[in-house]
């Protein structure tokens, strides 16, 4: 006997105990099916689950669950990333608390990264943990980790990523170089555009005055407060403005725009660059905007990315005044650009002001602009980062790019949307050098050697280094690791075994779907694609659905800071993993961003108590689990409506997940089995079940089980836990003897129709819903039964009347059903299908009541769709608002028309009365 309602915290972790106790999540070894692979996006070994995680591994998992049940051999591959700046910053904060008082330079590199392995041993991976509270279906017997096993003395994953840098290298395509990167100076070391966080800051612009060399003077136009040109005066300097005032001891120049009228004779001129002395001269290049501040914009190749570009196409050499920490450098670089001695060794932001300080001080200080500026920051350190000239490692990307342009041209690899081919090209054919050396411990170290002339010699080992450098030469491999991103780029064939040629990668590899977020097209997708076409000579995946993001109720980004974040676990926690995963899929309509909220989640909660209900239900009603059925002998024409319906909803489920439309998918199985199964069906068929026709009783109680099991299969992907549970309680020992659901075979999307039976049931539906509706805008009371009499009805009208007597008093609350060729005095008429329908209300309703509140909502109904529309005419409205609200306007104004045009018709019909 089902019990009153499923417990998803009794059930869940049960459940998953035992599919994975059976080896559920397996591939099923069948090489005659057809292969479809998945590799998860690796989350860092130091992440906790939150809802990006929630909304990803969720859709990963219907298709996981959907191609499995398909007959398809499935794999979805899990693991985790190393994440090598946020595990060693865990690492270094755990010993700082421990009050050992001793660093990672204390312990020596060999001593700290056993550290760390140890630290991810026993502590590392919570998040796996909470993917499996999810529900996700991954074979974990095969997880992977981007640094491979330490105690696996033929890590294939270490032997990956040591190979593909060496042959790169060979090719020309890793080289090392010294460039612009984003510096942490707190953690010292090279990050990623990813992990630089852009903030709002309060800032400063301070506008120098930069005085011109050899006497030169010009005349500068003086505008009003309307920009208006009033005058003009005489000047011996040029002004720039910077939010960076120090790194004024670095520039190499400064730029005007070529067809600005206002410095054209100061082009190849020099300015006396204040505090160090040094002549800079002035260049023209478009890159200075005439429009912003005074047109002209101080050059620091060393310090600004842009001013890099810069000042390469002036042939200006870089002057670094800055050294890992952020500090003023001292020695030759110091002497090189001039710095005086008080300022050497100074922190940047000490430096900053005396710098400013020096400028008022010699009057050259025009003003300073309060102003709120972007400012970029380390989102581990929180400290400021710095663009910095440093010798790093970079690959290729222009060269390896070009493949991974083409295979997406080609439609070798589609993106779902579609309209993030136009984000990938834009990025991949404006691509810079990819900077994959990062100043760390833990990480996959750099496969290079220096002897002690500063020559570097790549080789898969220590001793085929020595071998290029001969004997003699003391060698010493690079302290740096790899950027994280480079290893998890081999991530959909590393798994697999390579470089080895394993059985998994000849299966599983190129793998089916990707699925990911849009913010790591650049940093994973895209080089996931280069690195695959170069190593594998074929794209990694057939199609990358690209999900939106998981905003709060009201469409604010989720964050900790706002106090709007949600916790996935927390609502695991109260509503069981089902109703989130549904809630999820509900909404991911494509390029539309999911605005969550708790009443969503607990609305199907709701969904899964309904439809345990209607398995309590059958189960009363001895609707037992009859496995596959005839249609052809099925004769009742609500079994047969219930059936056709069954047919649709498994068509439109099945296209839904095929074309990345879970919302579609979802939504289809949300109105079937709410709708169509649980509020009509059940109904319809209590006087079969109750009546004495055991033929009749017979099928429906067959008809009846079947499509319930169809529903459990359908709704499986979705909301794993509660429909598995219904699969075993439904029929003990079911599992055991046919397998978990989630081995079961998809139901079959041939359609089944029958006309007849559906205009003959759908007419039914249609009669006690449009009564319902019009008692409710008429004001009948509720308990009320009141008299139907169906105008010059014909023959099949009237039969059908009489076939379904019974359902149509009882849901309709109707104290019986009369056949007239005239409208009965004190009726209210309404056009349901074809068939005229007189509901004798003139007793029961008081009609002047009934007129005053159908105006009045009428009245309202038309204030509103006015006040909608006027919103909607607005262009700015339209153009601004998020696509998701504007199409909830619209959503609105169709559906107070549809309801406006009911109330007319109710409206009328108490005309006369």
């Amino acid at each position: 006997m089902l019990d009153q309602r499923f417990d998803p915290a009794e059930a869940e972790p049960r459940l998953y105990k035992a599919w994975e106790e059976n080896g559920c999540f397996k591939p099923s070894g069948d090489t005659s099916a057809q292969a479809y692979s998945i590799v998860i996006p690796p989350p860092n070994v130091t992440g906790v689950l939150h809802m990006g995680h929630a909304l990803n591994n969720t859709l990963q998992d219907v298709l996981i669950r959907f191609e499995r049940m398909r007959g398809k051999n499935v794999l979805w591959q899990p693991g985790t990333d190393h994440a090598g700046i946020a595990t060693q910053m865990v690492v270094e904060r755990q010993m700082a608390q421990s009050g050992d008082n001793v660093t990672r330079r204390d312990m020596g590199r060999e001593a700290f990264v056993d550290r760390v392995w140890n630290w991810k041993e026993e502590s590392g991976g919570a998040i796996v943990g909470q993917l499996k509270r999810l529900g996700a279906s991954c074979d974990w017997s095969k997880e992977a980790f981007t640094m491979g096993d330490r105690n696996d003395p033929d890590n294939s994953m270490m032997r990956a990523v040591t190979k593909v840098f060496v042959e790169l290298h060979k090719k020309g395509l890793i080289y090392r170089d010294k460039r612009l990167v984003n510096w942490d100076p707190h953690f010292q070391t090279a990050i990623s555009d990813l992990e630089v966080d852009q903030r709002e800051v309060p800032g400063h612009y301070w506008h120098l005055r930069y005085p011109l060399a050899d006497g030169v003077t010009y005349l500068h136009p003086v505008k009003d407060e309307d920009g208006n040109v009033v005058d003009q005066e005489m000047r011996d300097y040029i002004v720039v403005a910077t939010s960076r005032p120090e790194t004024m001891l670095g520039d190499t120049g400064v730029a005007v725009h070529p067809e600005d009228p206002r410095y054209a004779g100061l082009v190849g001129k020099f300015v006396e660059l204040p505090i160090v002395g040094r002549r800079i001269p002035i260049i023209a290049d478009e890159y200075a905007d005439p429009e912003k501040g005074s047109g002209a914009v101080k050059i620091t190749p060393a310090h600004d990315f842009n001013d890099f570009e810069v000042g390469k196409r002036a042939g200006h050499t870089p002057l670094n005044i800055l050294n890992a920490t952020a500090h003023i450098v001292d020695g030759e670089e110091a002497d090189t650009a001039g710095i005086p001695a008080e300022y050497r060794g100074l922190d940047r932001f000490d430096a900053r002001r005396k710098v400013v300080s020096a400028f008022e001080e010699a009057e050259l200080l025009q003003e300073i602009e309060n102003l709120k500026i972007e400012q970029p920051f380390g989102d581990r350190s929180n400290v400021v980062i710095e663009p910095w000239m440093t010798d790093q490692w970079y690959v290729d990307a222009k060269t390896m790019a070009k493949p991974a342009i083409a295979a997406v041209k080609e439609g070798k690899t589609k993106f779902v949307p579609e309209n993030w081919e136009k984000t990938y090209f834009n990025w991949m054919e404006n691509i810079q050098p990819w900077c994959i050396s990062r100043q760390l411990w833990w990480g996959h170290r750099i496969p290079a050697w220096y002897d002690e002339d500063g020559n570097a010699y790549v080789a898969s080992t220590e001793e085929e280094a020595q071998e290029q450098a001969g004997k003699g030469k003391k060698l010493v491999q690079d302290e740096d690791v790899l950027d994280t991103w480079f290893s998890s780029a081999l991530w959909p064939f590393s798994t697999q075994g390579w470089p080895d040629k394993t059985a998994d990668l000849e299966t599983f590899f190129p793998t089916a779907t990707l699925v990911t977020a849009f913010d790591i097209i650049f940093f994973w997708v895209a080089r996931m694609m280069m690195m695959s076409l170069e190593f594998m000579g074929e794209v990694p995946f057939k199609d990358v659905y690209i999900h939106a993001l998981v905003l709060d109720e009201k469409g604010q980004k989720m964050s900790k800071s706002k106090g709007n974040a949600m916790d996935p676990l927390e609502l695991v926690d109260e509503y069981g993993a089902d109703a989130l995963r549904f809630t999820m899929g509900r909404m991911a309509g494509q390029g539309r961003n999911i605005r969550l909220s708790k009443q969503a989640v607990e609305g199907n909660r709701n969904f899964a108590t309904k439809l345990w209900n209607a398995a309590r239900f059958a189960e009363m009603n001895e609707c037992g689990a009859p496995g596959e059925i005839d249609y052809a002998r099925v004769e009742s024409p609500v079994n047969r409506w219930i059936l056709s319906e069954l047919s649709q909803c498994a068509a439109e489920v099945s296209k839904g997940i095929e074309d990345y439309k879970f919302n579609e998918a979802a939504g289809a199985l949300y109105k079937f089995i709410w709708n169509t199964l649980c509020d009509w069906y059940l109904e319809l068929i209590k006087p079969l079940l109750a009546g004495m026709d055991d033929a009749a009783k017979q099928e429906t109680r067959m008809v009846c089980g079947y499509v319930l099991d169809e529903s459990l299969k359908l709704l499986h992907p979705f909301m794993p836990f509660v429909t598995e549970e219904l699969w075993e309680r439904r029929a003990e020992g079911r599992a055991e003897a046919k397998g978990f659901l989630m081995h079961q075979s998809w139901p079959s999307t041939e359609p089944f129709t029958d006309e007849a039976a559906a205009e003959e049931i759908n007419w039914v539906i249609d009669m006690i819903t449009e009564l319902r509706s019009l008692r409710n805008d008429l004001g009948v009371p509720a308990g009320s039964k009141l008299p139907l009499t169906l105008v010059n009805a014909g023959a099949e009208i009237e039969n059908r009347a009489m076939s379904h007597e019974d359902v149509l008093k009882r849901l309709a609350r109707l104290e019986d059903i009369s056949m007239t060729d005239a409208t009965p005095e004190g009726a209210v008429t309404a056009v349901i299908g074809e068939t005229m329908s007189a509901l004798s209300v003139a007793d029961i309703v008081d009609i002047d009541e009934a007129r005053n509140r159908l105006d009045k909502e009428l009245a309202q109904l038309d204030k509103d769709i006015k006040s909608t529309e006027g919103k909607l005419s607005n262009e700015k409205f339209v153009s601004r608002a998020p696509p998701e609200i504007v199409e909830e306007n619209r959503e609105r104004i169709r559906d107070w028309s549809a309801r406006r045009e009911k109330l007319k018709a109710a409206r009328k019909g108490l005309e006369g009365l």
